[in-house]
């Protein structure tokens, strides 16, 4: 048996191969009902034939969805349905030392820590440490060491009503509490992974040097070659063009994603990124409104999921990196072409956890997928289902539906799948949202001189946000090098509803 949708639920150790946990849960009294995974058909019976992946921006499992351990009725649910040992791994009340005292640090509710300035961008705190660097501090020491750089907005959190999209889906579909980011690093190194199962071994966010691009394969070539229909949609910056020109053939502004769900006539994989830019942002990076981005989120969903495409599809919600923010569960460490006994030239180390939801007729409603999952596992379900992958280990001595160790030993994303469909969304599709407040340089209000009671720095000294690196390439042309003119796409006012009055 290659999977079971009892390892989605809650039954089977993280680890473990799929058959063993299967059985275990099996006998184990996790699961009342044993529903059959995808994973145990042949590919070509799988029943999706169309996924949208969409990829957010820094943010951890505990700080965003670390709140679904305390839901109790969603605990009761899910017990209900799979069985008394059904949990999440999330925590929102932990603490972390302080650099200099060692005292405990508590994490906090942002609206209450930032209740005097602005709890859903954080602008006048740094953007918590993500670089290769500070990942690795945050790891050995904890999320306010020194050479994270980070200030106790790194230990805020958020509850289910201040993200009234993500946890609607949370709630009906099914979430991953041990996907990871491909990479103890920052966001391009990540979505490099995403797209390809690697980062040529660059640890930082550059650009290529050469207007031809970074020369590696692609998940796009391999799915093009195989006569795999595909798009990648973005909303002002393509993450495409970090291969140069040769992926212009598939890359269109988002306004094509809402058009083609609309007329059902999306190809059959699609990538669609959020604005990275100030005025269209929608990623929810730091100093970005989260209110901008569950709204892009919810309309991006909901046109997959009024669309006919919706009956044979998968919806994936992910995050590039946990963007410096706290997690109570340690990374790990994967297969990888680039794997080090060196720490710092481990690319094998993945980051921390990361928020991952699937969303699709076949997901399991209220329901855990325990395994260990990084972005690599987005490309092992894509391999499996298209391009004759088998459904979970590495496979025959020869074989080439693999881009690098990392996909090829990575699990199946698809394995909590099952073959039985549930079409109803579960929840209302055009949920209220709050406007997005005014841009961190227009806004009054300040939570400057905050205190703490200890040594962290509570606050930095001005309203001044960091660039994004996004920002910063774009305003130096170089998309424009790599063959590109982006274009911030017309519909970004409707998510962005707030940045300019």
């Amino acid at each position: 048996m290659a999977g079971s949708a009892l390892l989605g639920a809650c039954g089977g150790t993280a680890g473990e191969a799929p058959a063993q946990a299967a059985d275990a849960a099996r006998h184990s009294g996790t699961a009342r009902v044993a529903a059959r995974s995808i994973l145990d058909r042949p590919a070509t019976a799988c029943p999706i034939d169309h996924v949208v992946v969409l990829m957010m921006e820094n943010r951890s499992f505990d700080h965003w969805l670390g709140w679904l351990a305390d839901d109790q009725a969603w605990l009761d649910r899910g017990r209900k349905r799979y069985g008394r040992s059904f949990s999440i791994a999330g925590d929102q009340t932990r603490t972390f030392p302080d650099p200099v005292t060692g005292s405990p640090v508590s994490t906090a509710y942002l609206p209450e820590l930032l209740a005097a300035g602005n709890p859903w961008r954080g602008c006048d705190h740094p953007d918590p440490g993500h670089s290769w660097t500070a990942g690795r501090a945050e790891r050995d020491q904890g999320f306010l060491a020194t050479a994270s750089g980070n200030d106790r907005f790194a230990l805020g959190y958020y509850r289910p009503d201040d993200l009234p999209f993500t946890s609607s889906l949370a709630r009906r579909f099914t979430v991953c509490d041990r996907s990871h980011a491909s990479l103890l690093g920052p966001t391009y190194p990540n979505r490099e992974y995403l797209h390809s199962a690697q980062s040529g071994g660059i640890k930082n966010n550059s650009f290529p040097t050469t207007s031809d691009g970074f020369g590696w394969p692609t998940i796009w070539e391999k799915l093009l070659a195989a006569g795999v229909s595909c798009g990648y949609y973005y909303t002002d910056l393509p993450v495409t063009a970090l291969w140069g020109p040769r992926l212009t053939g598939i890359t269109k502004k988002v306004d094509e994603f809402f058009a083609r769900a609309a007329a059902g006539t999306l190809p059959q994989v699609s990538f669609v990124d959020p604005g990275f830019l100030g005025a269209t942002r929608t990623d929810n990076h730091p100093h970005g409104d989260v209110r901008a981005g569950e709204r892009f989120q919810r309309d991006v969903f909901a046109a997959f999921a009024r669309s006919p495409h919706w009956r044979d599809g998968l919806f994936v919600l992910t995050y590039d990196e946990w963007g410096g923010f706290f997690d109570h569960k340690p990374p790990v460490t994967l297969p990888d072409d680039r794997a080090s006994a060196v720490d710092v030239d481990n690319f094998g180390q993945a980051g921390f956890r990361v928020p991952t939801v699937l969303a699709s007729p076949y997901a399991q409603p209220g329901a855990v997928d325990h395994r260990l999952y990084d972005h690599t596992s987005v490309l092992r379900f894509l391999e499996w289902r298209y391009l004759g992958a088998p459904a979970e280990g590495p496979g025959r001595n020869g074989a080439t539906w693999f881009l690098t160790s990392r996909d090829r030993r990575a699990n199946n994303l698809g394995a909590s799948l099952v073959t039985s469909a549930r079409r109803d969304v579960g929840f209302d599709l055009d949920v209220a949202i709050d406007a997005a407040s005014p841009d961190c340089d227009a806004a009054g209000a300040s939570d400057l001189g905050a205190t703490t009671g200890t040594s962290v720095p509570t606050l930095r000294a001005a309203s001044t946000p960091d660039p994004h690196s996004f920002e910063v390439h774009f305003h130096e042309g170089e998309f424009e090098r790599m063959g590109y003119r982006p274009e911030p796409s017309l519909m970004a006012k409707e998510w962005t509803a707030g940045l300019t009055d």
